[in-house]
């Protein structure tokens, strides 16, 4: 009668151990910072607090390979909540954990689009048969439609391209175009890639360019896309580089730019960043009286 005693007491302590062991796991899953899927996913969506600045785009190049936190890269972006960002030198992995961040931590819920045109071990992991994907990614607060990845005839010394989305931005149809051109010392190059690109941005009467041009303003590549669009920062002009240009990276040089086409910049700021060799880029726009897109 005893044992029988003894055998129930070690069983009521072992089922009691196994329930702390399960409940405790499905702590830590609800509690994880990651992303969370299924219906519980859906309700915290709901739950949302925080917003995009409607009329807020920027630009930033992440700077790949880094080896930066996803999560400090998140907190950056978060600081200025943008409506849509253009990352370049993004790799999917680490674009997908920055989104999750954004989401799980700061309550901001983008949809994404990539642009990939690189498979590379060395820059962004996996496995050497299964390299991740490297290019331009866009987040926006809105859906986006009409999807076009184009990847530049001439790279130059590395695959380049652009990514075209059509998206909200200050309650108005956009499209938006998020480019990354050809290194430095690449002239030739980059005027190749910078008339592919106007090719297509003359299409639309109002759209937004945005990414890292790899030329300061004057740079004569740059002209197929000056005779269209017009730079957020009023300082940097086709015809001159001056200090009135605000620096964008690292080395005191503007490479990266948010062109505008049939729209009016309200504001712009550029933040460096230690989470990266280039500055972000932002700009608020009016819309108001911006022309319909075609």
């Amino acid at each position: 009668m005893n044992v029988r005693i003894e055998e129930a007491i070690v069983f009521t302590r072992r089922m009691r151990l196994l329930v702390g062991v399960l409940l405790l796991a499905c702590l830590v899953l609800l509690g994880r910072s990651g992303p969370v899927d299924g219906p519980f996913s859906e309700s915290l969506k709901g739950e949302a607090t925080a917003e995009a600045v409607p009329n807020r785009v920027m630009t930033w190049n992440i700077c790949n390979p880094c080896d930066e936190s996803s999560a400090d890269r998140a907190a950056e972006i978060a600081r200025y909540a943008p409506q849509v960002i253009g990352m370049q030198e993004a790799c999917v992995r680490d674009v997908e954990r920055t989104r999750d961040y954004l989401e799980s931590r700061h309550g901001l819920v983008y949809h994404v689009e990539y642009g990939t045109v690189l498979q590379n071990w060395g820059r962004c992991g996996g496995l050497p048969w299964s390299p991740g994907a490297f290019g331009q990614a866009i987040l926006s607060a809105a859906p986006m439609t009409d999807v076009v990845h184009k990847e530049y005839p001439d790279g130059g010394s590395e695959d380049r391209g652009y990514l075209a989305v059509t998206t909200t931005v200050g309650g108005q149809s956009v499209r938006l175009f998020n480019t990354h051109f050809a290194q430095r010392r690449q002239e030739a190059v980059r005027a190749d890639q910078a008339r592919v690109l106007a090719a297509e941005l003359a299409r639309y009467d109002r759209a937004i360019v945005i990414g890292d041009l790899n030329a300061v303003s004057n740079a004569p590549e740059l002209a197929p896309i000056w005779k269209l669009a017009t730079d957020v920062d009023p300082g940097c002009l086709p015809s001159s580089y001056s200090g009135e240009c605000k620096a964008t990276t690292d080395w005191q040089s503007k490479f990266d730019y948010i062109f505008l086409r049939g729209i009016r910049p309200l504001d712009h700021r550029v933040h460096p960043t230690r989470y990266s060799d280039h500055h972000m880029l932002y700009s608020d726009l009016d819309l108001s009286k911006a022309r319909k897109s075609r």
